[in-house]
C-alpha cells in the first residue's frame, strides 16, 4: 500500500498530492536535495531512513518536456512491484491536463484511484499462478502420494524402505514415462539395493588389498637421497655410512657477530666515523612567510580552445569542435528529444570521461542522469541536439563539483575561538598520499592569516613520522605535541587538544597514520580517535592519480566511520577532500569528479607542488573544461 503520492514541477511548485497516511520525517525534500539536485536522477529508487525507525522507498518519474516530477512513497518492507507502471501511467494521464500557472487539479483524484486499482489488480493477478500452471503440479503431487502409500504397504524391513526411497528419488522420471505401481517399485528397489551392495563389496575388497602393502620407509629414504644436481644414488651408495665431518682447525676463529646499539664500542668507533673535521649541528632554515600561499591568490584561467575558435572565426576558417564535434548535428524544429537522438552523444561522453580518469561506475551514473534530464525535452526552433547535450553536460558537472555547503575555515576558527577552544582538523587517508606534507601547507596558510597553530603527531605507527613533523614544525616555528611511538592515537589527540587550549592555540592540526581502507585494526583506531575527540573538520587526503580506487577508498572510509561509531546520532564522517599531486595529471582530472560524486564532500584544497605555498582551491570551471576538452 502506498503512503504518499505527489506531483510537482522542477521549480518546486506542488501541483497535486494524495496522502494515505502521514509521513514521518521529510522524505520528499531529502529526495530533491540528495538525488534530483545531485545528478542522480538515473537511479531507480531512493531510500529514506525514518528517524523513529523504519525505511521509506521512493520512486519517481520525470516529464522533461513539461518539467514535472511524479513521486510515490511507500514502506520499503512491502516491496510493491507496480509502482513504476503506476508512475508512468500517471505521467501519461496528467500531461494533457497540465496548464502552466494552474496549481489545483481536484479532478485527477478519481483518475488516480482508477489507475491505482488497475495496477494493484494486475500485480495481484501476476502473483497468482494460472490454472494451466497448477495442473501439472497437482497431477505430480497426487502420483507421488499414491506411490509413497503403496511403498509403505509393501515395505516391511529397513532394507525395503531404503529401496522405496531410491525409487521415490526417480519419481519425476517415472511419472513422465508411465505411471508405476507400488508392487513394481519394490523389486526394482531390491535389485538396485543388491547392485549397490555388490559395488560396495567390490570397493571394500579393493581397499583391503590396497591396505596390505606397507612400504619400507627407511629403505626409501636411503634410495631417495640425491647424489648431487643429477639423478639418484645407487643402492650401494645409499647403504654406505656417511663419514663424519672434519672439524675446523682449533687456531682459526669464525666471524664474530656485530653488536648493535645506540653507541659504537671502542673497536668500531674508528671505522664507523667518516666525518671530516669537526662535526657541526644541522640548522633548520625557517620558512619564509612572506611568500603568499596560492589559496589566497585568485586563479586566472584561460581556455585555449575558445581562443583557437575566436582566431579561426576571425580568419574565416571553419570552427573547430571539441568533445561534442562528433555528436548529432541535426536541427530540431520544436521536437522532443528521444533516447535514440542522444545515444551517440552519451556513448562519446562516457568514453571521454573514462579517458579523463573518471571511474567507470561514476561515468555510467553521470551519463544516465544526463539522459534522464534530456529525454522528452523539447528543443527550440533551429537548435542543434549537440548544443542541448553540451549545455546539459556542463550544467551537470558544474552542479556535482560545486560545494553544497560552504566551509570557510577562517570564519569557523573565529567562531570557535570565541568559545575559548581550539579548532581541530584531522587529516586521514591511505598510505603515501601526502598527509603530513599537506598538513604543513595548511599550517603555513593559517600562519599567514594570523592564526596560532599547533601540530599533534598522532601517527604512532610509521617509523620517522614524528621526526618528519619535527622538521616541519622547526621550519614553520610552531609547537609540536608528540608522545613518541606505539601510543594510543586517540589519547594523544585528546591530550594535545587540552594542551592547545591551555596555550591559547587557535587551530590544532592532527596528523594520523596512513591506512588502507580494508585494514580493520587501523580503521577501528581511527574511528576511536574521531569519536573520542569530535573534531571540527575531517579532511580526506587522496591522490589525483587514482580513478576507480578513489571510489573504493572514500566509500569504505565513510562506511567504517559510520559502522564503528557507538552512537549513530553523533557519527562524524568525512567533511572535505584534499586532492594531492594535481600538477602531475595534465587534463586527467577525473578523480576530482569521482571523489565528490561518491562522498558528497567538497574538494577544499588542491596540492600543486612541493613547497609550502603550493596549495590552492579547486577551480570548478577549469575542471569542467578539462573533462570536456
Amino acid at each position: 500500500m502506498l503512503d504518499h503520492v505527489c506531483i510537482f514541477t522542477k521549480g518546486g511548485s506542488l501541483l497535486w498530492v494524495l496522502s494515505f497516511v502521514g509521513l514521518k520525517g521529510d522524505p520528499i525534500n531529502t529526495l530533491i536535495r540528495a538525488c534530483l539536485l545531485e545528478e542522480r536522477a538515473g537511479q531507480s529508487s531512493f531510500e529514506y531512513i525514518i528517524p523513529s525507525g523504519g525505511t521509506y522507498a521512493l520512486k519517481w518519474s520525470l516529464n522533461n518536456g513539461l518539467g514535472l516530477v511524479f513521486v510515490a512513497v511507500y514502506q520499503k518492507a512491502l516491496k510493491l512491484l507496480y509502482v513504476d507502471e503506476l508512475l508512468e501511467r500517471m505521467n501519461r494521464a496528467f500531461a494533457p491536463r497540465y496548464k502552466p500557472g494552474c496549481f489545483e487539479y481536484p479532478d485527477f483524484d478519481a483518475t488516480f484511484q482508477r489507475l491505482l486499482k488497475d495496477c494493484e489488480e494486475k500485480a495481484e493477478a501476476a502473483r497468482r499462478p494460472s490454472t494451466q500452471q497448477l495442473a501439472p503440479a497437482q497431477v505430480g503431487a497426487a502420483a507421488g502420494q499414491q506411490r509413497r502409500a503403496s511403498g509403505a504397504k509393501t515395505g516391511g524391513s529397513s532394507q525395503e524402505g531404503d529401496s522405496d526411497g531410491t525409487a521415490d528419488g526417480g519419481e519425476a522420471a517415472a511419472a513422465a514415462a508411465a505411471p508405476a505401481s507400488g508392487s513394481d517399485a519394490g523389486p526394482a528397489g531390491d535389485s538396485a539395493g543388491q547392485s549397490s551392495d555388490d559395488a560396495e563389496g567390490e570397493d571394500g575388497a579393493a581397499n583391503g588389498a590396497a591396505s596390505e602393502f606397507v612400504p619400507n620407509l627407511d629403505k626409501l629414504k636411503k634410495l631417495g637421497k640425491r647424489a648431487g644436481p643429477g639423478g639418484k644414488v645407487t643402492r650401494h651408495h645409499a647403504d654406505r655410512v656417511e663419514e663424519p665431518k672434519k672439524k675446523a682447525p682449533a687456531g682459526k676463529k669464525g666471524k664474530q657477530a656485530r653488536v648493535w646499539g645506540d653507541a659504537a664500542n671502542g673497536k668500531e668507533e674508528g671505522p664507523l666515523d667518516f666525518t671530516e673535521g669537526e662535526p657541526g649541528e644541522a640548522q633548520e632554515v625557517a620558512a619564509d612567510l612572506n611568500q603568499r600561499s596560492l589559496i589566497d591568490v585568485e586563479e586566472e584561467v584561460t581556455y585555449d580552445e575558445l581562443e583557437e575558435e575566436e582566431e579561426a572565426a576571425a580568419a574565416g576558417a571553419p570552427k573547430k569542435g571539441g568533445l561534442l564535434s562528433s555528436f548529432v548535428r541535426t536541427i530540431g524544429v520544436n521536437v522532443a528529444l528521444t533516447r535514440t537522438d542522444i545515444e551517440p552523444a552519451l556513448a562519446t561522453l562516457k568514453k571521454k570521461l573514462m579517458e579523463r580518469n573518471v571511474a567507470e561506475e561514476i561515468a555510467d551514473k553521470v551519463t544516465e542522469s544526463v539522459a534522464t534530464s534530456l529525454e522528452g525535452r523539447k528543443l527550440a526552433s533551429f537548435t542543434r541536439v549537440s548544443t542541448a547535450v553540451q549545455q546539459a553536460v556542463e550544467e551537470a558537472l558544474t552542479r556535482i563539483l560545486t560545494p553544497k555547503r560552504s566551509i570557510d575555515v577562517l570564519r569557523e576558527v573565529k567562531a570557535v575561538q570565541a568559545k575559548g577552544q581550539p579548532y581541530t582538523i584531522v587529516f586521514v587517508g591511505v598510505n603515501g598520499v601526502g598527509k603530513s606534507t599537506n598538513l604543513a601547507k595548511v599550517a603555513y596558510w593559517l600562519l599567514q592569516n594570523g592564526v596560532k597553530v599547533m601540530i599533534a603527531a598522532c601517527d604512532t605507527f610509521r617509523s620517522g613520522a614524528v621526526e618528519q613533523l619535527k622538521t616541519h614544525c622547526a621550519r614553520l616555528q610552531v609547537p609540536l605535541y608528540e608522545r613518541g611511538y606505539e601510543k594510543d592515537p586517540a589519547k594523544v589527540a585528546f591530550e594535545a587538544a587540552k594542551a592547545a587550549q591551555r596555550s591559547g592555540i587557535d587551530v590544532l592540526l592532527v596528523d594520523t597514520a596512513g591506512r588502507m581502507q580494508d585494514n580493520e585494526p587501523l580503521m577501528r583506531a581511527l574511528s576511536n580517535l574521531i569519536n573520542l575527540n569530535q573534531p571540527d573538520l575531517v579532511l580526506f587526503v587522496g591522490e589525483a592519480l587514482v580513478g576507480n580506487d578513489a571510489v573504493d577508498q572514500l566509500t569504505k572510509f565513510n562506511q567504517r566511520l559510520a559502522d564503528l561509531c557507538p552512537d549513530p546520532t553523533q557519527r562524524h564522517l568525512i567533511d572535505g577532500i584534499v586532492l594531492t599531486k594535481f600538477d602531475t595529471i595534465d587534463d586527467k582530472v577525473g578523480a576530482a569528479l569521482s571523489m565528490v560524486y561518491t562522498s558528497g564532500a567538497p574538494i577544499m584544497f588542491v596540492g600543486c607542488g612541493q613547497t609550502y605555498v603550493d596549495l590552492k582551491k579547486l577551480h570548478v570551471k577549469s575542471v569542467v573544461k578539462s573533462l570536456l576538452k
